[in-house]
């Protein structure tokens, strides 16, 4: 294994490059995990030094490319965005009668589409300056959510972690939107400090290479050292992070049937 687990799993606190190369190697992931911060100060804001700028205006979901997938650290503000939606969920602007008629198409109902979008979570009005977005195992910052793009078996993986290394509940619930996935699902974790699951929206989907039936994952910034460590203590226990079957699989969910009779292994003489 390429990881110290038994050195990591004796730190009293890992770094967030630890923490982000423990995530990406032990659940296997595709993409990089990524460090969201949100700038209320717009001195702050001008003053961090990001790697990259968006050029375009884009979709906050094409801003968290530069992160996810390009393992840069960029900034943006509300000129840099071209999703009204996500302008609204930031708080960057206030949710309008105008914006309605973009959601009629998910209720045929126009009373009905202004609840939906009413029911967004959101950011406070006028208050967020700016975000950055950095690859986890190298953010030069506290973030404030982690965001992930996963399978639906690395999901399982790393929110059973989340119960098991913060011990906050044994249980959890998630908030589903009919669009704004990426932006309300960072919202709603940053706003009651919660994990939050949720599916891609039309915007999210078609931001890079989510084909192969991804979910959106968010953890609070605050708990993603407690996850990395429940993950590295699993796997210093047991030997690998896989939950499925017997416990110990390097691979999370290897893909075979529960106690299939036809696939055993036996030791080497």
């Amino acid at each position: 294994m390429l990881l110290n687990i038994q050195g990591l799993s004796e730190k009293e606190q890992l770094t967030y490059t630890e923490i982000g190369e423990s995530l990406e190697y032990l659940y296997k992931l595709d993409y990089h995990p990524v460090a969201v911060k949100f700038f209320w100060d717009r001195e702050e804001y001008e003053n961090f030094q990001s790697e990259k700028l968006p050029g375009p205006k884009m979709t906050m979901c094409q801003i968290a490319l530069a992160a996810r997938m390009n393992n840069y650290i960029i900034k943006a503000d509300a000129d840099n965005l071209l999703c009204g939606n996500a302008k609204t969920c930031l708080g960057f602007r206030e949710a309008s009668d105008d914006e309605v008629e973009g959601h009629v198409k998910y209720t045929a109902d126009w009373d009905w589409a202004k609840e939906c979008l009413l029911a967004k979570p959101m950011l406070p009005l006028g208050k967020l300056k700016g975000f950055a977005m950095a690859p986890l195992h190298k953010a030069p910052y506290d973030p404030d959510v982690v965001f992930m793009v996963v399978n639906p078996l690395q999901a399982y993986h790393i929110l059973n972690d989340y119960i098991g290394g913060t011990k906050s509940s044994p249980s959890l619930q998630f908030n589903h939107t009919v669009n704004s996935a990426v932006c309300g699902g960072m919202a709603f974790t940053y706003n009651n400090e919660k994990p939050n699951m949720n599916t891609m929206c039309a915007g999210s989907y078609t931001s890079g290479k989510t084909e192969k039936g991804e979910v959106n994952l968010y953890i609070p910034g605050k708990d993603i050292g407690a996850v990395a460590k429940q993950l590295i203590k699993r796997t210093a226990v047991y030997g690998g992070g896989s939950m499925v079957g017997t416990p110990g699989q390097e691979w999370p969910g290897l893909h075979v049937c529960k106690k299939c009779p036809m696939v055993k292994y036996k030791d080497a003489q």
